[in-house]
Order: C-alpha cells, then structure tokens, then sequence
C-alpha cells in the first residue's frame, strides 16, 4: 500500500489540460491553450499531460460516430500544433477510468452552493437549465478529478476556465481537511499569454466558440488559405484607424480582438504590436492579418491532414498515451479510494 503524499513539495511538477473535442478545434483553441500547451513541454521541468475530454463533451448530446471522428482530428490538430507524444501523455478521457472514479467521489465532496456559483453552467444551459443535463451541472467535479487524479501542479487554461481550477482547489482542501490528509495538491492555474481569450471575428463581445452557429465566426484549424483570408477580411471592424496603444483600443472589442491576435500570431506584445501598427486602417491591417494566419497555420492544416489520413495511427497513439496516463492515475484514486474507506478492487 503506498503511503499518502504529506507535504505539497513532494508532489511532482506535472501540468494537465484538455480541450474537448466536439465541433473542431479553433483559432482560440490553437492560441489560447494548445500553443500554451507546447510552450510548456518544451519549457522543461514539468511532466506534460494533455487530454481530449471526451466525457465532457457528452454533457450535451454529441452524434457517437462525429465525435469519434472529433476526437482523432483534435488529437491530429494537438500533434500538428507541436504536442510531441513522446514527450508529452496525449489521450482521451474515456479511455482512463480513473477519471470518473474519482469524479463520483469529487461529487460527494463538493456542495450545491459551490456548484450553484459556476458561471460556466448559467452560460450554457440558458435560460431553460432545468432540461439541462447532470452531466453539465457536475461538469466541475469531473475537471476537478481530471486534474487531481494525475496530481497535477499546474493547469494551463483560459480566463472562463479560471472559477473551475478554483473550484478544484475547493476539492482538494475539504478532502484533505476532511480526511486529515495532504493528499491532493494545490492547483495553480496558468493564465499568460497575449491570447488567452480570443473572440468571435463577427462580435467581440463573445468568445470565439465551436459551437457558435455561423462559421464565419471563428477560424478553423482545418480551414484553407482562401478560407482564412475571406473570414479574416469579412471580420466585423469599426471605421476608426488603429491607435499607438492598447489602452486606446478600450471601447472598440472587434479592433482589440484583430490586433491581439496578430500579435499572438506573431510572437510580441500587445504594445510592441500597437507601435507597428498605429494609423493603420483596417484595409491595410486585415491582408497583413490574414497572410500571418495563413502562414502560421497552413503548415498545421496541412499536417493534421495527414494524420486524419491513417485514423488507426492516431488511434495508436492515444491508446499509448492512455496506458501512460493510468499508469499515473490508478495508484493515485486508487489510494484517494482508501482513504475514504472503499475498496479499489
């Protein structure tokens, strides 16, 4: 039997985070987690988990044979962008059971009124969110256990998944304070980066979404050159030129979103990228934006092509991926099964 963990400096530095794979991978998937995701890997120092969370994806009715489809081209869309399965654990969730073991135990340690201040879920359901799903409202306990069953240190995420981490945090210290344990670590959230939140090229008052309803919207992984460069020019503007500071885009959402991008795409700061373009009217701006885009992403659309190509490939690897992950996870929820007093099998 292992012994539980009891200091938080024991824990190892180990980073997890997932995206889920319905409805295609974005723009604001590629800058906002999954160029964060290789930052770190190659940053060194930590142990690099990354995950397609499937399970969440089915909180809202998914067609079984496209989100298998989906889980294989998000899997290709995080190996084009530079998540290395030999230096990273890529999977998919349902693939290890551990997840939701230790989700049903995460359930019974989080209260209703933890749940009931989760923004997420009042976005989602809407306005009718009694015909919402459990598995939506429970949604945070199962992030929580796809975090703590792997320990983890650190978790890269965008400002909307901020509260979750939080909450995750929540878990981890009323179990431990309910068991008289240091068992589950204290989760720091990673928020950085120029693009952490990227939003919609048709209202910048909304985050780009998957799930918005006009594909004109967002920016796809698998999107063409012409395609990118007929978004991007169509992309709702205002008429004023382009300010010499950041500070001067407050007030104007879509010209912000233009420029925070093409500064993410380019490697600088939203400063560096506002002295370059100051003046500049969007007429000028946008073909400069989309010959970025493209440069940066044909390469990426181009590889996940290939990928998709051989299905039983990608299939491979993140069976691989999924016996590395348990072979972190099992011991893990196995001995949080002991110290709440079940028997783990």
């Amino acid at each position: 039997m292992s012994a539980p963990v009891t200091e938080s400096s024991a824990f190892t530095q180990r980073v997890f985070s997932g995206i889920q794979p319905s409805g295609g991978l974005t723009l604001g998937n590629y800058l906002g987690a999954i160029q964060r995701f290789v930052g770190m890997q190659e940053t060194g120092g930590y142990e690099t988990i990354y995950c397609l969370v499937d399970m969440h994806a089915i909180t809202v009715w998914q067609d079984p044979a496209r989100l298998a489809d989906a889980t294989r081209e998000a899997a290709a869309g995080f190996i084009a962008s530079g998540v290395d399965p030999e230096r990273s654990i890529l999977f998919n969730q349902s693939r290890v059971p551990e997840h939701a073991q230790l989700a049903w135990i995460f359930n019974c340690v989080a209260r209703l009124g933890w749940m009931n201040r989760m923004t997420q879920f009042k976005d989602k359901a809407g306005k009718n969110a009694e015909a919402a799903s459990l598995g939506l409202y429970a949604y945070p306990a199962l992030m929580a256990a796809d975090i703590l069953a792997y320990h983890a240190t650190h978790v890269p995420v965008g400002e909307d998944q901020k509260q979750h981490v939080e909450l995750t945090r929540d878990i981890a210290a009323k179990f431990n304070h309910d068991y008289e344990t240091d068992f589950f670590p204290m989760t720091e959230p990673v928020i950085e980066g120029t693009a952490t939140r990227v939003m919609s090229l048709r209202d910048g008052s909304k985050k780009m979404s998957k799930s918005d309803p006009s594909d004109m919207s967002r920016i796809n992984l698998t999107d063409d050159a012409d395609t990118i460069a007929k978004k991007i020019k169509k992309a709702k503007t205002d008429p004023e030129p382009l300010p010499g500071t950041a500070k001067e885009l407050d007030g104007r959402p879509e010209a912000r979103n233009l420029v925070n991008i093409y500064a993410a795409l380019s490697g600088r700061s939203m400063d560096e990228a506002m002295t370059e373009l100051a003046g500049q009217q969007f007429g000028q701006f946008k073909p400069m934006l989309a010959e970025l885009a493209v440069e940066k992403l044909a390469p990426i659309w181009t590889e996940m092509k290939r990928l998709t190509d051989d299905p039983a490939e990608i299939d491979r690897i993140l069976a691989r991926g999924a016996e590395q992950a348990r072979e972190i996870a099992a011991p893990i929820v196995k001995r949080a099964y002991e110290i709440v007093g079940l028997s783990a099998g």
